[in-house]
């Protein structure tokens, strides 16, 4: 659904609002940034690159998760709050309008590049080919009755067995991001969304009752089968190593930085690869994001520099240092038109396909 709003009272009124601001706002010379844990290593390479080659401090930079980033990053105008905020999926129109409202009028989106979103173990473990449905069946809160009929109940399963006679008769433990994380928003959405509508009378719901259909396809068990392993996947990684029959969601460059630790899960058939997830077959893919705070442009050093760092053909090109770290590059017409979008800082105009 559309969502239109217009933005308006851009740069007068930014500039009053940094203007208002305590005065221990005037004092940062270093950009602050927060946000998505999986656009994190990315944006650490692209500060480190940046602070290295030019007269301004690096960066700094908080791995807060995208909801987290977002809190932040729409609380206010004035350098108590950050600049950039990094985001594995796309604004909220919730979160548009609380920017709006606490001033943060003018904002740039930049869509930075590819992820994919695996689910993998240990790679002394066994190695999965999982469907959607398999992991709809495995982690939602509420699941079709094993008894047949249209009808709802508390997810009895245990095993992956149980789930589907063809996968291993181990116990059902995932460990993955928790609910201010923009992996977790795209994982609901992608995976246990996508494995609820193979079931035809769900996804009939959702002409009928969205709410009562995001209810049922978005929620995740809370009975101890997937646990919240906080903002870090490294950590994921790290307990996958002394667990080899649990199995994690991240994002895929973690998989790639870890191969011979962990391994990813095939998901209809398809083995989340880079060339994969580029070209749109693997079925748990979405695109990454960064988010600019205009209205620190030109009284916070560096903004645009750091921008048009990240931009370069050398850090998101396909043969560029992001590429290297596993961020999935856009295609080419769509990296030229986002490296024209980011350098010219485009204000969003609140009429963006905002869910």
């Amino acid at each position: 659904m559309n969502f239109k709003i217009k933005a308006t009272l851009a740069g007068a009124a930014a500039a009053l609002a940094f203007a208002s601001a305590p005065a221990t706002a005037e004092t940062r010379d270093y950009i602050s940034i927060v946000g998505s844990s999986t656009v994190y290593p990315f944006a650490t390479t692209v500060a480190e690159r940046f602070g290295r080659g030019s007269k301004n401090p690096t960066p700094k930079i908080e791995s807060t998760g995208s909801g987290g980033g977002m809190k932040l990053f729409c609380a206010g105008v004035g350098t108590q709050h950050p600049d950039i905020t990094n985001a594995s999926r796309r604004m909220k129109k919730s979160e548009f309008v609380q920017c709006q409202e606490n001033g943060v009028k003018d904002i740039t989106e930049v869509v930075i590049g590819y992820d994919g979103i695996v689910f993998a173990n240990s790679a002394k473990g066994k190695h999965m080919d999982v469907t959607l449905r398999d992991l709809f069946l495995a982690l939602a809160k509420e699941v079709p009755d094993p008894k047949g009929g249209e009808k709802l109940v508390a997810n009895p399963y245990k095993t992956w067995k149980e789930v589907n006679p063809a996968l291993p008769n181990t116990k059902i433990e995932v460990l993955g991001p928790p609910p201010t994380s923009g992996t977790r928003d795209a994982f609901n959405e992608l995976a246990i969304e996508g494995g609820c509508k193979t079931f035809p009378w769900l996804k009939a719901i959702k002409s009928e009752d969205k709410s009562k259909y995001k209810a049922i396809c978005r929620s995740i068990r809370e009975d101890g089968a997937y646990v919240e392993a906080g903002e870090n996947d490294n950590l994921i990684v790290q307990k996958l190593e002394k667990n080899p029959e649990a199995f994690g969601v991240f994002g895929f460059s973690f998989l790639d930085q870890n191969r011979g630790k962990v391994q990813g899960a095939n998901v209809g058939g398809v083995a989340p690869t880079f060339d994969s997830i580029a070209a749109g077959d693997y079925p748990v893919s979405r695109s990454l994001y960064f988010y600019v705070k205009k209205a620190h442009v030109g009284v916070v050093p560096g903004i645009k520099g750091y921008v048009k760092e990240f931009s370069s053909e050398k850090a998101w090109g396909p043969e560029g240092y992001l590429a290297e770290k596993g961020m999935i590059p856009l295609g080419d017409d769509l990296r030229k038109d986002m490296m024209a979008q980011a350098r010219s800082l485009k204000s969003m105009t609140g009429e963006e396909d905002l869910h």
